[in-house]
């Protein structure tokens, strides 16, 4: 006798949208959850340093918006989605003067040039490090911002770690929209309807390949037994073993899992406390040409949708280290990167100001922002998606999908394709 017919371990966007699978489909569905609120990554909160407004913490943009499943749910339900793309203005900054409309023109011709040299690297080697490509292009000033941009700022990972095959394979192009009132606040009012989701019930323990592919999942409030299992969260957390599997998982699991390792993306956002504005017009993004490779990149969004503060993200190596130094250092960073552009305008603007710092790292259910594949290991995502006891456990989640990897999108579409796979199993 089974409690449900599937259950799912996070209600983050995977989870979600397994379940969402389970309930069109007429079956049940136990959605356990280990912190106090769904949405995972995307958690919009209305922090009293930024005066309350609403702030994404962590996903905020429905990227290529074109092909991305959340748009058509949002605008079905008649939300307001704010075309950033649209009303942002640009200042590229080159040492402490903005870039030439002719410095602006080649640095965007290089974005192409570099994708193209990626593309024909892999395709006469294989996959590389992301910084070899830099390397190949010694003599482009524009390849080591392109390198920062792509490497720690998008996918929160140093390039010399990080797997070329995988960037390119999860390349974004369309528009990216974001809905009013925030990304979390999003998933709360409209892809949580009509499911069973239990807060505050992490879970210690999975048996799996039990009579007819039975699954028990042990949690500290009890043990619920399922036909089978989709697991969402995220490798940081599979990889520390934290969740135990009774059996063990196969090797080709755990090798997935650590080849996907989690990439951090901080945010820091700065208050204002004066009337200046920088000589910056609203929602404008501020990001500068780096001298050499391997030089922190840490663009800004200053006054997003008319507001008074600044916020500015930082990935990688840098990130986990200001992680371990705490707040005040990843504060002190950002002001010291706003003066090499503005110089003390910036100490007067935020002095005494409120400040936010986004901790991800620290989150014991998500242990960073969201995983990379390693050189060489960017088919490990299409590995931990294949069905495990044939198809009764199921891993789902941003890690395991091609195209939309690190996104909202990318977790609601696998975790409806690894429950696709489990009804299947179970002859639903």
């Amino acid at each position: 006798m089974t409690d449900t017919h599937v259950v799912i371990i996070g209600a983050g966007l995977a989870g979600l949208g397994a379940a969402a699978a389970c309930r069109d489909a007429g079956r049940r569905a136990v959605v356990l959850e280990a912190s106090g609120r769904v949405g995972g990554r995307a958690w919009t909160d209305h922090p009293k340093a930024l005066g309350g407004v609403w702030f994404d913490m962590g996903a905020v943009w429905f990227h290529d918006a074109e092909h991305n499943p959340m748009v058509p749910i949002a605008q079905a339900a008649g939300d307001t989605l704010l075309r950033s793309d649209e009303i942002r203005k640009e200042r590229t900054f080159i040492g402490d003067r903005i870039a030439t409309e002719a410095e602006l023109n080649a640095y965007a011709q290089a974005w192409p040039h570099y994708e193209a040299a990626a593309e024909s690297i892999i395709a006469a080697e294989g996959d590389v490090p992301l910084a070899e490509v830099t390397r190949r292009l010694s003599d482009d000033p524009w390849a080591a911002t392109i390198e920062a941009w792509e490497g720690p700022v998008i996918c929160a990972v140093d390039a010399d770690r990080f797997s070329t095959l995988d960037w390119r394979r999860n390349a974004l192009g369309g528009s990216n929209l974001v809905p009013d009132g925030g990304i979390g606040a999003f998933v709360q009012r409209r892809l949580t309807s009509g499911l069973d989701i239990r807060l505050h019930t992490p879970v210690v323990r999975v048996r799996w390949g039990g009579p007819n592919g039975q699954v028990i999942v042990e949690t500290a409030s009890g043990s619920i037994t399922a036909e089978a299992c989709i697991v969402t969260v995220s490798t940081g957390v599979l990889g520390s073993g934290s969740l135990v599997f009774d059996p063990a998982l196969p090797a080709s699991v755990t090798e997935a899992v650590h080849a996907l390792p989690m990439g951090l993306a901080m945010k820091v956002a700065l208050r204002a406390t004066g009337p200046d504005r920088l000589d910056l017009p609203l929602h404008c993004s501020v990001d500068r040409i780096l001298e050499r490779q391997g030089e922190a990149l840490m663009p800004f969004q200053c006054w997003p949708f008319g507001r008074d503060y600044v916020q500015g993200w930082i990935g990688g190596s840098v990130a986990w280290d200001l992680a371990k130094a705490g707040e005040a250092a990843a504060v002190d960073y950002a002001l010291s990167y706003l003066r090499r552009a503005f110089g003390g305008r910036v100490d007067g603007l935020f002095a005494g100001g409120a400040s936010l710092v986004t901790h991800w790292d620290a989150d014991p259910w998500v242990r960073g922002a969201y995983c990379y594949a390693i050189p060489g290991s960017a088919l490990a995502r299409d590995r931990l998606a294949e069905p495990v006891a044939d198809g009764h456990l199921m891993f789902a989640g941003e890690a395991c999908h091609i195209g939309f990897a690190g996104t909202v999108a990318g977790a609601w579409i696998s975790g409806q394709s690894a429950a696709t796979q489990a009804l299947a199993a179970i002859g639903g």
